[in-house]
């Protein structure tokens, strides 16, 4: 054996991949990269899919005493793929002729690694190249412009990578808009505990953003104390198809021309009106149906949501801060339709260069980009739309999701950048495995198996899918599991709980009412305060 190598190349050999004897067991391990010489292309990059072990002389007696001590005659041989090597124009080349057998195989060096792969990103620090000392660093430019996919089952850490992300982003002044369902990111204020990580590994530091960082909360701070703002949205000149959106299968033909009329009754009349206005005005028509859409427009009035004193997109997207929108304590109805005015309202603004350029986070995105035969939102449209067109004006996207298989493969088939994580559900590795670039019936078998913290990155500036292990969090953590046992123990001195204040159930569309009552009567002189806020202010006492 060659002085320094790990074992050499033996039997059939090709031009995409070979077989490799190893020297000893401990030398090298799956996954690991390699390099061998080629008579004309000089030093090329491989790796290790798989390794067997095999031995001709294990006998019977061995067995039953239970212990081998004689393994010399073992064979330890491995599956090796040849990634290639650079040439004169940059490009890389897979070799033209075969290797030779008998050639000895060595460790590749960082270099070599690094060059073959691509691995030349100065900017965003994602961790570490598995299994090596090498840094892992993506583009700014092709992250955002090319959008990005964060995958993977519940709890294997998507949450937390994509918290690496966006602090990257923010030590970058990319301005951020983030969808937050389940209050993860607000966390992002608070440094990360010495004691979290492991920061010497990675060579960085704790560090908090809530210089950065902005939570809104479209419910009000009763409900979401951590709040910074109250978000709301322009309820001044509504449309049919935006009241339509909040509440679609609620709506028949018969409610729809209702409220068409209505709509149209107030563009003629008035040059601003409000959902008191529509609801009045809804009122007024002679047709017993009118009271179920009384009804489900009083229920969007009562959410508070809207406002003649909206938040505006200015605010929220500035260069090097962070909005996020959390919706605790929000029905998924309403979300849905905030994302879909909110991210409508971002794309025409970036259009026309009101807003400067930057990055849409949408977490369980499966929920808001629904695939078709799964169910339909009323964001699902324009997400679409930015996933297919923002590249053009400088709005990426990036879709962190637990269920790949439910998300609109539109959408997804958009990201030029996926960072994938374990992921075990069947339909879940057939979706990644049709929709994604890169990826192959061996990388499948690997997102079975990775550990927390690992992460497969594929991506356009890298020339083959790769495992990450990631760094740690400069920000807190906000998205760790619950601790049931700890929870229990503390129940028993917990204050009592204050009575539930969930909303009444909406009604079902029908076509005739139970019960008749007057029209509502039309206030010329209502403010904002008695107008937008209904029960939901009473109880909640929103601004």
């Amino acid at each position: 054996m060659v002085r320094g190598s790990v074992g050499v190349i033996f039997g059939e050999t090709g031009t995409l991949d070979f077989k490799m004897l190893i020297s000893d067991s401990t030398a090298v391990h799956r996954g690991d990269y390699v390099k061998a010489w080629h008579e004309t292309d000089g030093w090329a990059l491989a790796q290790l899919l798989s390794i067997t072990r095999s031995s001709d002389s294990y006998s019977f007696k061995e067995a039953k005493n239970g212990k081998r001590t004689d393994k010399s005659g073992d064979k330890i041989i491995a599956d090796v793929t040849v990634i290639g090597t650079r040439d004169s124009a940059g490009l890389l080349r897979a070799p033209l002729t075969p290797f030779s057998p008998g050639d000895p195989i060595y460790k590749a060096d960082g270099d070599l690694i690094r060059s073959v792969l691509g691995l030349s990103g100065k900017d965003m620090y994602l961790g570490l190249l598995d299994g090596t000392n090498i840094t892992v660093q993506l583009s700014v430019n092709s992250l955002v412009q090319k959008h990005c996919s964060i995958l993977a089952k519940t709890g294997s850490g998507k949450s937390y990578t994509a918290g690496v992300l966006l602090e990257e982003m923010l030590d970058r002044n990319i301005p951020l808009l983030i969808i937050d369902p389940h209050s993860e990111y607000a966390s992002l204020k608070k440094a990360a505990s010495p004691d979290s990580g492991d920061f010497k590994k990675y060579c960085i530091s704790p560090k908090g953003y809530s210089s950065q960082v902005t939570i809104y909360t479209p419910a009000n701070k009763v409900i979401n104390p951590v709040a910074d703002e109250v978000f709301r949205l322009n309820g001044t000149n509504l449309t049919v198809r935006e009241l339509t959106a909040i509440f679609p299968d609620n709506y028949t033909s018969t409610h729809m021309g209702i409220l068409y009329e209505a709509v149209q009754k107030l563009k003629a009349e008035m040059e601003t009106y409000t959902l008191d206005d529509i609801i009045f005005e809804v009122g007024n028509d002679k047709s017993k149906a009118k009271w179920n859409v009384i009804s489900l427009l009083e229920e969007i009035r009562e959410t508070g949501i809207l406002s003649t004193n909206p938040t505006s997109i200015e605010e929220l997207v500035q260069k090097g801060r962070a909005a996020v929108i959390d919706f605790k304590g929000v029905s998924p109805d309403i979300q849905s339709m905030i994302v879909a005015r909110l991210c409508t309202n971002l794309f025409e603004a970036r259009k026309v260069n009101r807003v400067p350029p930057g990055m849409l986070v949408i977490e369980e995105a499966h929920n808001f980009a629904p695939e078709r035969g799964f169910s339909k939102t009323a964001s699902s449209e324009v997400l679409r739309t930015i996933a297919s067109e923002g590249r053009k004006f400088g709005l990426g996207l990036m879709v962190i999701s637990q269920r790949p298989a439910r998300i609109d493969k539109n959408v997804l088939s958009q990201c030029g950048t996926q960072i994938i994580m374990k992921v075990t559900n069947p339909n879940d590795l057939k979706s990644i495995s049709k929709g994604l670039e890169g990826v192959n019936s061996y990388v499948e078998e690997e997102l079975k198996r990775l550990p927390p913290g690992i992460a497969m990155l594929v991506s356009n500036d890298i020339e083959r899918p790769v495992l990450i292990d990631i760094r740690v969090r400069k920000a807190k953590h906000g998205g760790e599991s619950v601790n049931v046992l700890k929870s229990a123990r503390s129940a028993s001195i917990s204050p009592p709980m204050p009575k539930s204040t969930t909303p009444r159930p909406r009604p079902k569309a029908q076509s005739e009412p139970a019960a008749t009552s007057p029209p509502p009567k039309r206030n010329p002189s209502r403010s904002e305060e008695s107008g937008n806020g209904g029960l939901f202010k009473k109880i909640f006492g929103a601004k």
